[in-house]
């Protein structure tokens, strides 16, 4: 039983609804999802990244291996970087599975270097920018503000295909929308992530599912072999699915056990004073959060 996916809607309702708070968040649902067959062979396909991460801000905080989740480096307005150099970014200002993964190799996250080497093989060719989509709760600012504007950016490059790494539950809501904005204006798409129940409700053409902690959905940790085979099996998927809903779930395991699928949000390994503890911070990280929220898209 415990060797199956992590049900992260179920899981989150239970967890929010015992820190106190009522009417639980409700994740977006559609029954129709958008198609668009590669247009080109993979080779002359021009190809992005589209990441919820977050650049790196030097005095706001941990950020690093082991940071608890920051709310100080959200973001809320899409942004853009150069796909031909580095970039620090990092996942400390979301709700990933710190207890059973480091946060300290950003291959696991943003697989942008590993790219760039297929490219220089001759497997695609690389767009010009990548993009970062916000981690944002409102289904209705997402779908009207984000995801357009990055949809426009991705036409503006000439983008054929977009591979989506979300990290968090709501990341995995964020970038399923946007995959099915992308495939409605005529751009291929696969979603690289964990929360295998949260893509699917959403509903998304091509889906590569990892069974692994969320926050690594780019490959293991300091395991360059598992990040190469998972970024094969996205664009494998991405030339191979004939239809809406496809789903392929890799078969690299995070470790012999599944032990570790039972601590997650998980209410019935949780004592009283962890309740509260969880409670206080929450609210700490939603007031500092709608505090940049306001001051960012005002």
């Amino acid at each position: 039983m415990h060797d199956a996916p992590i049900a992260y809607i179920e899981r989150t309702r239970a967890w929010y609804l015992a820190l106190g708070y009522g009417n639980p968040y409700r994740y977006a649902q559609f029954d129709e999802v958008p198609f668009q067959p590669l247009k080109k062979p993979l080779a002359a396909s021009v190809v992005t990244l589209v990441t919820t991460a977050a650049p790196y801000q030097p005095g706001k905080g941990p950020q690093g291996p082991g940071a608890p989740m920051n709310a100080s480096v959200k973001f809320y307005v899409p942004y853009t970087g150069d796909t031909a150099r580095d970039h620090d970014l990092r996942i400390a200002h979301v709700a990933i599975d710190r207890r059973h993964t480091s946060m300290e190799d950003s291959n696991c996250w943003f697989p942008l270097p590993l790219l760039r080497a297929f490219a220089r093989e001759g497997r695609l060719r690389l767009a010009p920018r990548f993009h970062g989509a916000p981690t944002n709760r409102s289904q209705r600012h997402t779908l009207e503000h984000d995801v357009p504007l990055i949809v426009q950016r991705c036409l503006d490059d000439g983008v054929d295909a977009a591979l989506l790494v979300p990290n968090c539950p709501v990341c995995h809501q964020t970038l399923a929308l946007t995959a099915r904005g992308l495939e409605a204006a005529g751009i291929s798409t696969v979603v690289m992530g964990c929360a295998k129940d949260i893509v699917e409700h959403v509903g998304v053409p091509r889906f590569l599912f990892s069974d692994f902690p969320l926050g690594n959905a780019a490959g293991k940790p300091h395991d360059p072999a598992s990040q190469r085979q998972t970024l094969e099996l996205a664009l494998q998927l991405l030339q191979t699915a004939t239809a809406a809903r496809t789903t392929l779930q890799s078969p690299i395991r995070w470790s012999a056990s599944s032990e570790w699928k039972r601590d997650y949000c998980n209410i019935e390994r949780a004592s009283p004073e962890e309740i509260a503890r969880a409670r206080a911070e929450f609210d700490a990280i939603k007031a500092q959060a709608r505090s940049i929220r306001s001051s960012e898209i005002s």
